[in-house]
Parts: C-alpha cells; sequence; structure tokens
C-alpha cells in the first residue's frame, strides 16, 4: 500500500525501546480506520484507505517536530454492507470492527498511552466510531477523539449536488486520487448515479437527516458510484487535499493539547 506517512511519525517503524521512551501522558496516537470496497469502475479497492492516508501523512508533515504524534497502521478493513454484491469489497461485521478497535485500544492503554485518535474516512464507519470512541473513554479511561474525512477543505467549485450526494466515488475522491495515484485512477470508466437530487427534495433523506432511509448501493448505482466524478481535476484534488490536511494538522495540535473543562 502507498504511504504518505512520514517515516519519522509512523509508529510502527519504531523499536520497542524507542516507543518505551516515548512520554506516555503527551504521547497523541492516531489510529486510520477506512476500508477496502468497490468504488466504481474507475477507482481502485483501496480509495478510502488511501486518502486516509494521503490526508493524514500531509497533516503530519505539518507539525512542529518536537510534537509526540504518530500515526498507527491503519485498519483496512470496515464495516462495507452497503457495497455488498459488489465483486472486490472486503467487508467486515459491525461486531468484528468494534472488537478489533477496541482491542487495539486495550493494548494502547496497558502501554500506558493515554491519547488516542480515530481518524475515519469511510462512511460505513462513522457510527461504529462515534461509539468506540466513547466506550474506550469508559473502559480503559483513555482520553480518546474521533476525527472524520475532509474538515475544513472548501472544495471550491463543487455544485451543490454533488457536495450533497456525491457520498462514494464522485468528483473529491476522484480528485484526491487523480493527484496522488493517477496511475489507479481510470478515466474512460466514469460514471454517474445519485441517491438523491437537491432540486427534488424529499421528506425523507438517505443519511444526515432526523428522518433517514437505509440503503444500499446496488439499490441505486448499478456502477457502484454514488456522485459524478466527470469533473475531478488532479489540481484540485492537490488544492483539496493541502486544505484539508492543513485542518487536520490544526485539530491534531489541538487534540494533543486538550484539557477538558471541569477537570473531565
Amino acid at each position: 500500500m502507498k504511504t504518505w506517512i512520514p517515516d519519522e511519525r509512523y509508529f510502527a517503524y519504531l523499536t520497542w525501546k524507542q516507543v518505551d521512551a516515548l512520554p506516555r501522558g503527551s504521547t497523541l496516537l492516531v489510529l486510520p480506520t477506512a476500508a477496502i470496497e468497490q468504488h466504481g469502475h474507475h477507482l481502485p479497492l483501496a480509495t478510502d484507505t488511501l486518502i486516509n492516508n494521503l490526508l493524514l501523512g500531509k497533516a503530519l508533515s505539518l507539525l512542529p517536530e518536537a510534537m509526540p504524534i504518530y500515526a498507527l497502521p491503519p485498519v483496512c478493513y470496515g464495516k462495507s454492507n452497503e457495497h455488498s454484491g459488489f465483486a472486490g469489497t472486503l467487508s467486515v461485521s459491525a461486531l468484528t470492527f468494534l472488537a478489533v478497535v477496541r482491542d487495539l485500544g486495550a493494548s494502547i492503554a496497558a502501554a500506558g498511552f493515554r491519547k488516542l485518535v480515530l481518524y475515519n474516512t469511510h462512511g460505513g464507519n462513522t457510527s461504529l466510531v462515534d461509539v468506540l470512541a466513547r466506550d474506550l473513554r469508559a473502559e480503559f479511561g483513555l482520553r480518546t477523539f474521533s476525527l472524520f474525512g475532509s474538515p475544513g477543505a472548501a472544495f471550491d467549485g463543487v455544485s451543490p449536488q454533488e457536495r450533497a450526494y456525491g457520498f462514494h466515488a464522485g468528483e473529491i475522491e476522484t480528485a484526491y486520487l487523480l493527484h496522488a495515484t493517477p496511475e489507479l485512477v481510470h478515466t474512460e470508466e466514469y460514471t454517474t448515479n445519485y441517491i438523491a437530487r437537491v432540486d427534488q427534495p424529499e421528506l425523507l433523506k438517505p443519511e444526515g437527516s432526523s428522518a433517514n432511509f437505509a440503503w444500499l448501493t446496488k439499490d441505486i448505482a448499478p456502477s457502484g458510484v454514488l456522485g459524478d466524478p466527470t469533473g475531478a481535476t488532479a489540481q484540485n484534488g492537490e488544492r483539496w487535499a493541502n486544505d484539508a490536511a492543513a485542518r487536520i494538522a490544526e485539530l491534531l495540535v489541538e487534540m494533543a493539547n486538550f484539557t477538558p473543562r471541569h477537570g473531565a
């Protein structure tokens, strides 16, 4: 798997003696969570994991050298059953995902570390990451943070329709990979599908509202794409990735320095 994580920020490249020398109370560990799943005819199965690695790697390269912040190896497999029926999707159950990340949290706590970020770039994991952040705090006393996607990226030029419903393999994800791994993008294979339209509002939404309907990709998109990749460019991908990375770096510093009110 390609990586943009700086070697000096990659936890798995340290020896156990180097890890043992890290300051337990101030070291911030970042656990990436993503997926290996279909991304239409034009993007690789590893899209979510590659984007996670790209944005986190760029962010880590912006941090002050003295800050003890490290990326853990990613949990590449996620809850991807919304993409069942498409060749190549490798999904784990919600219980398995919860158990794996919980056990990793147990190992981190047992080693004496106190701060953990769950950085997720797969929509199917989002609700599970929220549950885990609270559970790891309650069970192990870890100061746990959740971080999602591309926080702060403006995505200038993206249409309201694509911004709202370009969920999967659309313009933004395609632009990221045109910038980072253009050799993995099959530009001649673009397809477009949308789950809903902003100019035809419905009472029930696919997600993000107070009343949602459950969906599977195969119900909506025979190609596996939820969005429109045709407007994607490498230039936008680089600009958006840099914007997102700068915000992620800012948030990681805030998490590393975080002191809750009332001593919670």
